[in-house]
């Protein structure tokens, strides 16, 4: 129902979603979050985010704690291993950008913690203190970005997995013994993870594609250059116009995003005005697509004899070589 109010179907509930754009997102009213949630509100924003991807509360003005229990009641909270979290709720994640506080690494298209193996289901970020001119945040549908791919291609990548790890947080460790030692404790924590790149939404069913410029490293199975070629193609996905919504801010509203369908941007073009925003994370599952779940990737390297794949040689390529074309079983 585009462009028209909705009433949900849900019995006992008044909430009602508006969409926000063509392809996805939706802005919602008849809820105030700062309340406990009935079961008929409850079911039908469940039923809202995966349908609509983005849910838009406006006029909420919420305490950090309202936050965390509107966001608990969804899913257990985890805790960013990496953000400015709130020294006594570390759920809680504060985003205070201002003079001598620059942003960091969010102005790159990413769906949040996929190094994961259990990414984030959703996350809920609630505007504080916004800058009088810029600080949007801009979203982009993966289930519409993988709908328009050419059916070839949807066929190239239907069992093919994405390798992910910890992008730019690497760099908050620093060359010294200290943080080189801090940095293989955090990847002994976090080892690399392949998720499929095609992923299949839990609630809608629907297809997603799921890899980002972020954190998504390679292509288990190709080489590098071959790898590199088709992850640009399907980057590309988040950034085409028809697929997006730009979020302009005001003080006191609420984005609640599905993480499993949806890649965000914040645009860098505010500092050093004054940014601050709460935000909490939802746990999640581990994702599945056609050819099954996320595994860690020693454990689908152990399954799988893949040693040299993604390693390029003479000169960015590796040829056929003789023996190979004769044994191709060796």
């Amino acid at each position: 129902m585009d462009g028209i109010t909705e009433k949900t179907a849900i019995e006992g509930s008044k909430i009602e979603f508006k969409k926000v754009s063509a392809h996805f997102g939706a802005s919602v009213t008849g809820i105030d979050v700062s309340k406990p949630l009935s079961a008929a509100d409850h079911q039908a924003l469940s039923a809202g985010l995966a349908k609509y991807e983005i849910l838009v509360f406006r006029d909420q003005d919420i305490t950090a704690q309202n936050l965390m229990d509107f966001g608990g009641s969804f899913s257990e909270l985890t805790v960013h291993p990496f953000s400015p979290n709130d020294d006594n709720n570390p759920e809680l994640i504060v985003f205070d950008n201002k003079e001598g506080n620059p942003p960091f690494s969010t102005d790159v298209w990413h769906s949040d913690e996929t190094f994961r193996l259990e990414p984030p289901m959703a996350t809920m970020l609630c505007a504080k203190i916004v800058p009088e001119i810029g600080g949007d945040t801009m979203f982009s549908s993966m289930s519409a970005g993988y709908e328009s791919l050419s059916q070839k291609i949807k066929d190239l990548i239907e069992d093919m997995v994405g390798v992910h790890d910890l992008g730019p947080f690497k760099r908050l460790f620093g060359g010294t013994t200290e943080g080189r030692a801090l940095l293989l404790d955090y990847g002994n924590r976090y080892p690399l993870v392949a998720h499929p790149i095609v992923r299949i939404h839990p609630d809608s069913g629907k297809k997603v594609l799921f890899v980002n410029p972020q954190f998504t490293v390679h292509i288990e199975g190709l080489t590098q250059r071959e790898s590199d070629h088709l992850l640009d193609i399907l980057f590309h996905q988040a950034v085409i116009p028809e697929y997006q919504y730009r979020h302009h801010w005001e003080p006191n509203t609420l984005v609640f995003w599905d993480n499993r369908s949806v890649q965000h941007y914040a645009v860098h073009d505010y500092y050093p005005q004054r940014r601050k925003m709460d935000r909490v994370t939802l746990k999640g599952t581990v994702p599945v697509g056609p050819a099954g779940p996320s595994v860690f990737l020693e454990d689908y390297l152990a399954q799988h004899d893949n040693s040299e794949d993604g390693v390029d040689k003479f000169g960015g390529h590796r040829p056929l070589r003789q023996f190979d074309r004769e044994n191709p079983d060796l």
